[in-house]
């Protein structure tokens, strides 16, 4: 089976990263991707990062429920994720995770990482120089560059990170994931531009996968400097409360975004390193995020820009192989990309999006938010245990079932951090709120069921549609079962009442 290896880097690429989960939990794929495995890779050095801890939970809880989804991988969590270890077999080194552990970074200030206080006078006169300036501590005074302390990030200093990250190339982890790349895998970069860890990060990664021929200790060199790359470059799609205090300020992301643009111009666009390349950002800057440069945790609300930039993963996995050639590791046709909706507007609805994209999200969007609203009706709860077909037909759907660690532990919390997630969306700005939240008979929010055969929707409905889907094979499990009838139920309902087919 083809991988897709996802470098994930600082906030935003965890933002993204949890965005692209919830759409291949839900079955999002386009109609020429190939059956791939995705395996993330977090790098953020800032490991209290609660948007981090929030992606690594969804996809830990992804991975225990795609474990009985359907074969044919075209359900609900049809797309294996899996954590490094499990293609490496090395555990033991770097232990069951998502995030790439950076090296003497926590709890470390730059200046020791870097031995600035050992190095003879000439060489530290000359770090002193380049790392002029000042920027905020954890308790919001004044300190040098030097001495920023690391285990937050960098803090929107992209000459600090990229000096950090690039232990990259050297680690065992990152030696384990290159001796196991294959000529069919291919490679994912997601990174924000204007701030610190994403825009230092992005170039060194992807420097050290073209560069893997002077890799030591490594095999498949070949098949890795020839790797077929995409990146997503986020740009400025929030504003962020003005601090004093703080290290970020709002009035520097388009300046360091200029920039970055221009570094960019001349170091991975302007040399063909990349294959496909995938530029975002909204100029609609509503609502403002706490000014939080880390200490306070870090999370922010989900944000349709990080949906749209999970659907350039997509994208990029349903590409052919021949518009994705390498030689000596320069892309020979790359190709560039945007993202745009047709109404621009404070809040989006499904017809607010383009017609590609509404293809690809709005079925499989509705029919996962149809699984999780029958999940958590009390009616359902109270028919467990009722002869209904769908329940009593082997393999039985039992109230033991029910109780299961499959169901009150994984489904629940699977079930609250999709519900989560749909939330932070609808209430951001710019928002996207497609759907009814708690309404199931009344579920997409521009688009009204019809009756079928003179009967409108209810919640008898579904129940009936998934007795009539219970009469073809299901799963040979409970919880494969369960995840295969929902799914086909809500496929029969989307076509019947709603006139969408996907």
């Amino acid at each position: 089976m083809k991988r897709l290896f996802v470098f994930a880097i600082g906030g935003t690429g965890s933002r993204v990263l949890k965005s692209l989960a919830m759409l291949l939990a839900a079955g999002v794929r386009t109609n020429q991707q190939s059956d791939y495995e995705v395996i993330p890779i977090i790098v953020d050095p800032h490991k209290s990062n609660d948007d981090l801890k929030r992606t690594v939970d969804l996809l830990r809880v992804y991975g225990k429920i795609a474990e009985h989804a359907t074969l044919d991988g075209r359900g609900f969590f049809g797309t294996k994720i899996k954590t490094l270890d499990k293609i490496t077999s090395s555990a033991e080194r770097h232990g069951s995770s998502f995030t790439f552990q950076l090296q003497e970074v926590s709890n470390s200030r730059f200046r020791d990482y870097i031995e600035a206080d050992l190095m003879q006078p000439a060489n530290r006169a000359l770090t002193e120089l380049l790392f002029s300036g000042t920027t905020h501590s954890k308790r919001g005074d004044k300190v040098d560059l030097l001495d920023i302390e690391m285990e937050i990030g960098f803090v929107g200093n992209p000459n600090v990170g990229s000096v950090v990250l690039n232990q990259f190339s050297e680690s065992r982890e990152f030696k384990d994931f290159a001796s196991n790349f294959n000529e069919s895998d291919r490679i994912f970069i997601i990174s924000s531009i204007f701030g610190g860890t994403g825009a230092a990060g992005f170039p060194v990664i992807l420097k050290n996968l073209r560069d893997a021929m002077n890799l030591k200790d490594v095999d498949a060199k070949g098949f890795l400097q020839n790797a077929k790359i995409g990146s997503l470059t986020v740009m400025p799609y929030f504003n962020v409360e003005s601090d004093g205090k703080s290290a970020i300020k709002r009035g520097d992301f388009i300046s360091k975004t200029r920039a970055a643009l221009h570094y960019y111009q001349e170091n991975v666009t302007g040399n063909n390193s990349v294959n496909a390349m995938y530029y975002i950002a909204d100029p609609y800057h509503g609502k403002a995020y706490k000014n939080d440069p880390g200490y306070g945790g870090q999370r922010n609300d989900a944000h349709f820009v990080e949906l749209a930039s999970a659907l350039a993963i997509i994208d990029f996995m349903g590409m052919h192989d021949d518009m994705l050639r390498t030689t000596n590791g320069i892309a020979e046709e790359p190709v560039y990309k945007e993202f745009a909706v047709r109404n621009d507007k404070e809040s989006l609805v499904f017809n607010d999006l383009s017609d590609e994209t509404l293809s690809l999200i709005r079925a499989q969007m509705t029919k996962m938010s149809m699984f999780v609203e029958f999940m958590r009706d009390t009616r359902f709860h109270e028919t467990i245990g009722s002869p209904d077909d769908w329940m009593k037909e082997k393999p039985q759907i039992t109230p033991e079932f029910i109780g299961s660690t499959f169901v009150q532990s994984h489904l629940q919390e699977f079930i609250q951090l999709y519900l989560d997630w749909l939330e932070e969306l609808s209430r951001n700005r710019r928002g996207f709120a497609p759907f009814n939240i708690g309404n199931i008979e009344n579920l997409i929010a521009d688009l009204a069921p019809k009756s079928s055969w003179l009967r409108p929707f209810t919640f008898e409905r579904f129940r009936e549609t998934l007795n009539e889907v219970t009469k073809k094979p299901t799963g040979s499990t409970p919880e494969t079962k369960l995840l295969d009838v929902l799914h086909q139920a809500a496929t029969q309902i989307l076509a019947r009442y709603y006139d969408i087919k996907g």
